[in-house]
């Protein structure tokens, strides 16, 4: 019962309202039908298929919460979410190049840069240019500000950036990077500041692309910054405030990442129910078998669990209310989800499962970063336990 003089507010649902219902199928459709067809191609050449990006951006995943006035689809955090389920269920690697856009890259420009910046990049950022999120080192992982690559001033008023980024998903693709360094190593992560470097700028390069388990289309490349020159008016926020939109940008980002795993999950859950159904053993389909229905059962229990963890984490952070814990944990818990579920379709596929035809071995292989980026399970441990800890 409502006290009388208040205001009923309705909590966040877990359920989809009927446009974030039709928005996902629409976003499923189009990757059942222009992604799907690629996607062994794609995985194996280790290269996004031509065409693919163009129509990312015609759909308008690309630019989610991007406000409409500078070309985006104004729309919220969880259409973003929901964008990089619906991928992920087809195509792991085009559901984080999607992820990254939304979640990282705009969302810090949103959030911290200047009218000015909003101007010159939002409009670019919504009709064709991808961006990346400059962050790891080889020696800052987990310890991420701990970081070598330097900002020094120049006599002219500019920012000369040398250092070395490593790990940074849509390198070979991004024309835009947020590239973090450090102003002044004595202070700590008080020093760390975000610049915005624009591809084709003297002194910045893409390295060597890596070879990787999974998630193979997706590019993951090393930036080489030498004397670097950025003006500053590209510095994202203010300067030694870099920390501050690094730690928020991933609390947000945390929740794409539970997003795409939850996403790869169903796509293995489906392709495991399809196979099971058809298969027969001993006279009948082999999803007969109590043994096999119960393990079917509990996959999609813990899916369930790890999507709603998800959901409630994108809508308390839509709501403005605080995420940090529920990001991480659903981080942490959508990433084992994944890992148990694709593990448990290719035992269900047997031989089949075992081998490239069938898309379950890859969504296996896909499954394991999400233990390991934008922040690793035991960090995501570390952050849950402080927080109900102390």
């Amino acid at each position: 019962m409502t006290p009388p003089g208040t205001t009923r507010t309705n909590p966040p649902l877990t359920v989809l309202s009927d446009d974030e219902r039709l928005f996902y199928d629409s976003v499923y459709e189009f990757a059942d039908r222009e992604i799907r067809p690629v996607v062994r191609e794609m995985d194996e050449h280790a290269k996004i298929a031509d065409g693919i990006v163009g129509k990312l951006f015609d759909l308008g995943v690309m630019a989610i919460e991007i406000p409409e006035a500078f070309g985006g689809a104004g729309a919220s955090f969880f259409h973003a979410v929901l964008a990089v389920e619906a991928l992920s269920r087809v195509d792991p690697s085009i559901g984080v190049l999607v992820d990254v856009q939304n979640t990282l890259v705009i969302n810090a420009l949103l959030g911290w840069g200047s009218d000015e910046i909003k101007r010159r990049y939002l409009p670019r950022l919504a009709s064709g240019t991808i961006g990346a999120y400059a962050l790891s080192e080889a020696g800052s992982g987990s310890d991420a500000f701990a970081m070598s690559t330097r900002a020094t001033e120049t006599a002219g008023g500019e920012w000369a950036l040398t250092g070395r980024k490593l790990w940074i998903t849509n390198a070979n693709e991004a024309d835009l990077f947020i590239v973090f360094a450090t102003v002044d190593p004595a202070a700590g992560h008080h020093g760390v500041t975000a610049f915005l470097v624009e591809r084709g700028w003297a002194g910045f390069a893409v390295g060597r692309k890596e070879d990787k388990l999974g998630i193979r289309a997706s590019s993951t490349c090393e930036l080489v910054l030498e004397d670097c020159r950025v003006p500053r008016t590209q510095v994202l926020g203010e300067v030694g405030n870099g920390y501050k939109v690094a730690i928020e940008t991933l609390n947000e980002g945390r929740i794409g990442i539970g997003a795409q795993m939850i996403g790869l999950a169903q796509g293995a859950l489906d392709h495991a129910i399809v196979y099971t159904k058809e298969r027969r053993q001993f006279g009948k389909a082999i999803a007969d078998f109590q043994a096999v229905r119960h393990q079917i059962a509990r996959a999609a229990i813990d899916l369930e669990a790890a999507r709603l963890m998800v959901y409630n984490a994108a809508r308390l952070r839509d709501a403005g209310q605080p995420f940090l814990t529920q990001a991480a944990m659903c981080k942490v818990f959508s990433s084992e989800v994944a890992e148990r579920i694709t593990s448990l379709a290719v035992n269900l596929l047997g031989g089949y499962g075992f081998v490239k035809d069938f898309p379950v071995e890859k969504l296996f292989r896909d499954a394991k970063i999400g233990q390991i980026y934008e922040g690793t399970t035991n960090m995501q441990l570390q952050t849950i336990a402080k927080q109900i800890i102390g």
